[in-house]
C-alpha cells in the first residue's frame, strides 16, 4: 500500500464573473424620474472681468472718502486741539490787529527802520521754484553780496570794518526761510539805530531778547524770526 501513488485530484472550475447588481431607489409617487444632467449647476469665473472692474471702483470711491475727507478733517480737528495757532498758519498780526504775514514765511522788507530778512532768489514768492543757492566758493555768491552792500550803501554804509554773516548775504533752500542767525541780525543794528533814534544798546538787547534756540538743542543753531522782531519794533518807532 505504501508504494500505490495517490489518486489525482479533480481540478475544480473557476467561477465567473460575479455579477452586479446596483440597487435602484424606490420611485417615490407623484415625482418624475431624474433626467440625464439635471441638478447640475452652472458655475461662473471667480474673476470675472465685472468683479474686477466693481472691486476697483468701489476701492476708488473709499480712498477718495477717506484719504479726501476723512484723514484731513481729522488731521484738522486734531490740530485745532493741539495747537491752533500752527493749524491756522502761524499767522502774525500788526499793533491793529490785521494779519502781517506769516511766522514760517520771509517777506520783502527794505524800509530802513526795519530789520531786513536774507536774500530771496524768487522775491519771496512761495508760488515760484528756485534753483539751489550759491555757495561760499560759488562766484554766484558775489553778485549777492554787491547787491546787499548796495542796500546798505542806500541807507547808510554802516558796513565799514564789519564781516557780513553768510545768511545775510545768501538765500536759504526755499529762497523764503523767515530766520537769521544773531550775528546777521547784530549787523544791521547800526543802520535801525541811525533811522529810529533808538541806542544801539537798546536795540542790541532788543534782539537779544528774540533770540529763539532750537527746537532740539543742539540740532541747529540759534535763529530770530525777523518778521516777528520787526512786529515788535513797530510799536516802538510809533508805527
Amino acid at each position: 500500500m505504501s508504494g500505490t501513488p495517490p489518486a489525482p485530484v479533480a481540478a475544480r472550475p473557476s467561477p465567473g464573473p460575479i455579477p452586479v447588481v446596483l440597487a435602484v431607489p424606490p420611485a417615490v409617487p407623484g415625482v418624475p424620474p431624474p433626467t440625464r444632467g439635471a441638478g447640475r449647476r452652472r458655475i461662473r469665473p471667480a474673476h470675472s472681468f465685472g468683479t474686477h472692474v466693481r472691486a476697483a471702483l468701489l476701492f476708488l470711491v473709499l480712498s477718495v472718502l477717506v484719504s479726501g475727507f476723512a484723514y484731513p478733517l481729522f488731521v484738522t480737528e486734531v490740530a485745532q486741539v493741539i495747537d491752533p495757532g500752527a493749524a491756522n498758519g502761524s499767522l502774525l498780526h500788526y499793533p491793529n490787529g490785521t494779519v502781517a504775514g506769516s511766522s514760517l514765511i520771509a517777506q520783502n522788507t527794505s524800509a530802513p527802520y526795519l530789520f531786513w530778512a536774507r536774500p530771496s532768489l524768487t522775491d519771496y514768492n512761495t508760488t515760484l521754484g528756485a534753483a539751489t543757492p550759491p555757495g561760499p566758493t560759488d562766484p554766484a555768491l558775489g553778485a549777492l553780496l554787491n547787491e546787499t552792500l548796495s542796500y546798505m550803501r542806500a541807507y547808510g554804509n554802516f558796513t565799514v570794518n564789519a564781516s557780513l554773516p553768510f545768511w545775510w548775504v545768501a538765500p536759504s533752500g526755499s529762497s523764503v526761510d523767515p530766520d537769521l542767525t544773531p550775528e546777521a541780525v547784530l549787523v544791521q543794528i547800526p543802520r535801525v539805530s541811525e533811522a529810529t533814534n533808538l541806542s544801539i544798546a537798546y536795540l542790541t538787547a532788543f534782539v537779544n531778547d528774540h533770540i529763539q534756540e532750537p527746537v532740539i538743542p543742539f540740532v541747529g543753531v540759534p535763529y530770530v524770526d525777523v518778521l516777528s522782531l520787526d512786529l515788535d519794533l513797530l510799536p516802538l518807532i510809533g508805527r
